[in-house]
């Protein structure tokens, strides 16, 4: 039985909660710490570089690519080497290569709002004939835009079936226009920055793009002064841990090269999707030890040992970065995801699965705007947890700024990372979590209905990859 205490009425209104159907009161969540909600464990994998509609554009009810028997029904997509017209198509390759995704390459493919200008990054090069090879890319003897290809339910199964038993969301955007380093400081954080002393207020936007110093910018010599969200985790005594997968990194290290040697990554390696190692606020409340390995978050899932707030992170070959594999990366999450719902906390427990940026590949969706910033190309979410809605589609605009929304209303009673009153004030523009463009994730769950059992998938699920 779910112990419960009761919730005033004004902390009820604040969170938005008398709208939600029976939610009466707050649980307790690992230690002391109070919840609104029975969900006392948020699990976030981020995985990267995949568009709403690279997976879930054919998905049934959601806002997917315009079909007309079968025939994509949107704006020609040039090719400049192909001098010919590209639309989106059903591409069943594992090893994809999508395109260049800074800003500038955002900014292309939006192209003022047609969403006409998705280029592989295979038209860069030329003389590709090896689709497979990272250096180039082609297919029988052209360069190959498959920027515009899309996975089908039979190339990943599994994502589709958590789509379908839980919750999708087709309102799902990358925090910002940019690429890895700027996504995972957002993730954390809800800004993306650059500090010129330890004082949080020296700091100012920025998303690295085309920064000579990008490479250097999270390094012992340089400061990531401003507030992150476990500093009011920390504060508040709830529990978190960021699980991060030994191997190589995801993407390189300058965001304008899309082929290089992958640098190492793991606990002792801060990086682009390792960042929390580099925050003061993280040093100051000692607690760099709670960026552990990710072999640990299989044990603690099976031990009943997860902490209230979980990342967990790839590394190169299962992360679904092009060209890893996308079968390698389905597989990672769904021993991640089967862990979670065979362990004991499963049914206190919400999984947040989404991909960092867009990696190049085509959507149709023009991105929205936050307080005056636009937000990333369209990304897969997922919500899955023994409370979610079965088979709901989710149409509420959504980024990892809604993550940290939900993770302040039910811990934390509503604080924000607002310099204001956090007791930690940096110069962030705008508190991004109360923009009203956000929705709100609290109605993705029923915490009125009986928590439902998880489903074990196949690791390897038979698919149609090639």
């Amino acid at each position: 039985m779910r112990r419960t205490l009761i919730v005033t009425g004004l902390l009820a209104l604040s969170l938005g909660l008398i709208a939600i159907p029976g939610i009466l009161g707050a649980t307790r969540a690992s230690g002391d710490v109070t919840t609104v909600t029975p969900i006392k464990h948020v699990i976030i994998i981020q995985q990267e570089n995949r568009s709403f509609d690279s997976y879930f554009g054919t998905f049934p009810g959601a806002d997917g690519i315009p079909m007309l028997n079968g025939v994509a029904q949107v704006a020609c997509n040039p090719d400049p080497v192909l001098k010919t017209c590209v639309k989106p198509f059903a591409y069943h390759q594992d090893i994809n290569r999508g395109g260049p995704h800074a800003t500038k390459n955002s900014i292309a493919d939006i192209a003022s709002g047609a969403m006409t200008g998705f280029q592989n990054q295979a038209n860069v090069a030329s003389n590709c004939v090896d689709f497979t090879d990272p250096a180039c890319g082609g297919n029988t003897g052209k360069n190959f835009n498959d920027a515009m290809g899309y996975h089908s339910a039979s190339d990943i199964p599994n994502y589709w079936s958590y789509a379908s038993n839980y919750v999708l969301q087709d309102r799902f955007f990358a925090p910002s226009t940019s690429w890895s380093l700027a996504d995972h400081l957002y993730a954390v954080s809800g800004w993306s920055a650059k500090c010129s002393s330890n004082a949080p207020t020296s700091c100012t936007s920025t998303l690295y793009d085309n920064d000579p110093r990008s490479a250097k910018v999270l390094s012992g010599t340089n400061h990531v002064a401003w507030t992150d969200i476990t500093y009011l985790l920390h504060r508040a005594g709830v529990s978190w841990a960021y699980y991060i997968s030994t191997g190589g990194q995801p993407d390189c290290e300058k965001n304008y090269e899309m082929v290089c040697k992958p640098a190492k990554q793991g606990v002792g390696t801060p990086g682009w999707w390792n960042p929390l190692p580099y925050f003061n606020t993280v040093q100051n409340d000692q607690e760099t030890g709670n960026i552990q390995d990710s072999a640990k978050f299989l044990s603690a899932a099976k031990n009943g040992s997860l902490p209230a707030v979980s990342w967990v992170i790839p590394n190169n070959q299962n992360s679904e970065h092009a060209p890893a594999k996308v079968s390698v990366g389905q597989s990672y999450v769904t021993k991640l995801i089967n862990a979670a719902m065979a362990g004991p906390d499963w049914n206190s427990t919400a999984i947040f699965l989404s991909w960092d940026d867009w990696g190049g590949f085509y959507d149709h969706v023009l991105p929205p705007t936050v307080n005056g910033q636009s937000l990333g190309i369209r990304v897969p979410g997922l919500v899955i947890s023994p409370y979610a809605k079965a088979g709901y589609i989710d149409h509420q605009v959504a980024s990892t700024d809604s993550y940290l929304k939900f993770i302040e209303d039910n811990f934390l009673n509503g604080q924000r990372l607002d310099p204001a009153n956090d007791g930690r004030p940096d110069s962030r523009p705008s508190v991004r979590e109360n923009s009203s463009v956000y929705g709100n994730l609290m109605n993705d769950f029923d915490f009125t209905q009986a928590p439902r059992a998880g489903t074990q998938l196949k690791v390897k699920p038979r698919t149609t990859l090639r």
